[in-house]
């Protein structure tokens, strides 16, 4: 288990799905839900449950909805609570680790006894975290595009990725051309847009006033700046499909444009874990204290997030880190990230300590995925001679992109909001890309951690 094979995640989709997926058990035959990400339910009745495991019932969710054979790599069953995330192996019994819930709430979150003895996961057909996202661009499936696009779509407004103003308009723009169709100039696509603003933005840009001022706005009043960037983005979206005409056309166009776009942000894809690191020390006294943060761990790299605020205070590629972790039994249970500073015009090592006890989860993924990456790289020069690319290969990757550069986003690194150890060690810096300290062999991350 991990923070993806195990995600010990941050509640977000989890928050709308506290329920059972299993309705009844026995030695014979049991309904099992299975959630998508846009809520929908797959019931599934399954012949001895208890010792199914992961990859059976992902066989029987991709029967039922008719994928095709990419989704297997695609997609991850996953247990989900408001508390916990857990992406499953295909080995795992879904129905075991049920049962073993509370043990997993005690060990990796520091919930409440009443919260434990009162969450229950629910299973769900997700992303799965090792899957590259320059692959999701090589998918025609129309299915698996639109299931794609839903979990991007509800991270984006729970503002599980943070995205800058204009991002979350050009993301709500196709969002409106899904569910509304082609843009038509007027009052009544502004008023169905201003209806449903929560389903094209997140929460925080969608404040309106509350009382009499509130309620004297009529339908004809002028839009908000929020709602009246949405609009002039959702116009736009028309221009560039100018092919799709009605709503019943394809979507796999704007399904297609909506993962492109999120691509953009570093943190697509990710698998959440929540944690704690130091504030800067403030004052005639030197207060520091604790803040939450949120670390957002992909095969590209390490992300730390502000919950409260949400925006990144460090963003780091694997080629830039090096990490350690240490366990309850020695301290308490931290992830530590080394990286290059600078203090004042002088080259230093930073070290930023994260207070968490899923750092050992965090370790473990942070591990695995520079071993994916590794492997992929010796791979490439294989792919290179399989043949011409195809359509979907020759669009733009994200890594042909430039990173976003706006001054003041959200997604680039706030260390002066961070408190780091500096140090400065002659003759000597660490490798990146490796364990901070070199006691033993590296686990791998398949290695059984439950």
């Amino acid at each position: 288990m991990d923070g993806t094979e195990g995600n010990a995640g941050q509640p977000g989709p989890a928050e709308r799905s506290h329920r059972s997926s299993v309705s009844s058990v026995g030695a014979r035959a049991a309904d099992v839900l299975v959630y998508l990400a846009d809520d929908t339910v797959v019931p599934l009745a399954v012949e001895n449950l208890p010792s199914l495991n992961a990859h059976e019932l992902h066989r029987a969710v991709r029967e039922v909805l008719q994928l095709p054979d990419i989704a297997l790599e695609v997609f991850a069953l996953w247990l989900v609570s408001p508390l916990l995330e857990v992406q499953l192996k295909p080995k795992h019994q879904p129905y075991k680790l049920g049962r073993q819930w509370p043990e997993l709430l005690l060990r990796f979150t520091d919930a409440p006894d009443d919260d434990v003895a009162m969450d229950e996961p629910s299973l769900q057909f997700r992303r799965n975290v090792f899957f590259p996202k320059r692959r999701e661009l090589q998918i025609h499936d129309e299915e698996v595009l639109r299931l794609l696009y839903e979990e991007a779509k509800g991270n984006v407004l729970a503002a599980r990725y943070p995205c800058d103003v204009e991002d979350c308009e050009t993301l709500g723009a196709l969002v409106c051309r899904v569910q509304l169709g082609p843009y038509q100039p007027g009052q009544p696509t502004a008023c169905a847009v201003r209806e449903k603003l929560d389903s094209f933005l997140p929460a925080h840009l969608c404040k309106r006033g509350h009382g009499l001022f509130a309620a004297l706005r009529g339908r004809g009043a002028k839009a908000g700046p929020g709602e009246q960037g949405l609009l002039n983005a959702y116009c736009k979206v028309k221009e560039a499909a100018g092919g799709d005409s009605g709503r019943g056309a394809s979507l796999s166009t704007h399904y297609r444009a909506y993962l492109l776009k999120s691509h953009e942000l570093p943190f697509y894809g990710c698998a959440f874990f929540h944690g704690e690191v130091d504030k800067p020390a403030q004052g005639f006294l030197h207060r520091g204290g604790r803040k939450p943060v949120v670390v957002a761990i992909s095969l590209e790299g390490v992300h730390v997030i502000d919950s409260r605020e949400k925006h990144v205070l460090l963003g780091l590629r694997f080629q830039e880190l090096s990490w350690d972790h240490t366990s309850p039994e020695e301290e308490e249970s931290v992830l530590w990230l080394e990286f290059d500073g600078d203090n004042e015009g002088t080259p230093v090592n930073r070290l930023l300590k994260i207070y968490s006890k899923q750092a050992e989860l965090m370790s473990g993924l942070i591990e695995y995925c520079i071993e994916l990456n590794q492997t992929s790289e010796l791979a490439a020069p294989q792919e290179t001679v399989s043949g011409p690319p195809s359509a979907a290969s020759s669009l733009p990757s994200s890594a042909q992109r430039p990173q976003l550069q706006r001054q003041g986003s959200v997604v680039c690194s706030r260390l002066q909001h961070l408190s780091t150890i500096d140090y400065v060690e002659e003759g000597h810096s660490f490798p990146k890309q490796n364990r901070l300290c070199g006691t033993g062999g590296p686990e791998s991350f398949y290695t059984r951690i439950l």
